[in-house]
């Protein structure tokens, strides 16, 4: 399974369920890198889409404790055993976690591949990512040339799990 996600420079993902910002760049790498495949996500995640919709063109899956939540287009399932379940399903190169805090932290144990845009900025924040940078397990494979974006400095950084 993959996992994509933005971070600022303390690995922070958001603030009061909202992203830090949002690059352009980086929105159109999600589309790239999602689009067609499979996408697990938390149901607050979900309220912040567009309508509080699933996105179009991908399979999505809304991971819950809420017993009685539903929603039209996804999937929806309560625990991590039934969301394992679930994409066994599909090939585990086309599931991507896409958020938010709790599922990332859930997740991560059961994900190989993480993308993650790494943005060279300080945001208050509530919600962090783990900081990969940090871990014995994780190794960078590929990175972009550093961007920008107004006077934002980003990069495209790829982490495999080391066997």
């Amino acid at each position: 399974m993959n996992i994509i996600v933005a971070v600022d420079k303390n690995w922070a993902i958001g603030k009061d369920n909202k992203l830090l910002v949002a690059i352009p760049a980086d929105m159109k790498m999600f589309r790239q890198e999602t689009t067609g495949k499979v996408i697990v996500l938390g149901r607050k995640t979900l309220e912040t889409f567009p309508g509080g919709l699933p996105l179009k063109n991908r399979t999505n899956i809304i991971l819950t404790t809420n017993k009685d939540f539903k929603v039209k287009d996804a999937t929806v399932v309560h625990s991590i055993e039934e969301l394992l379940e679930e994409i066994k399903k599909y090939p585990s190169d086309q599931v991507y976690c896409v958020g938010g805090d709790s599922v990332y932290k859930q997740l991560l144990p059961y994900c190989d591949t993480a993308h993650v845009t790494k943005i060279d900025f300080g945001y208050e924040a509530d919600r962090y990512f783990p900081n990969l940078d940090e871990s014995p397990e994780w190794e960078i494979t590929a990175r972009s040339e550093e961007q920008t974006y107004f006077d934002l400095e980003y990069e495209f950084v790829k982490y495999e799990r080391v066997k």
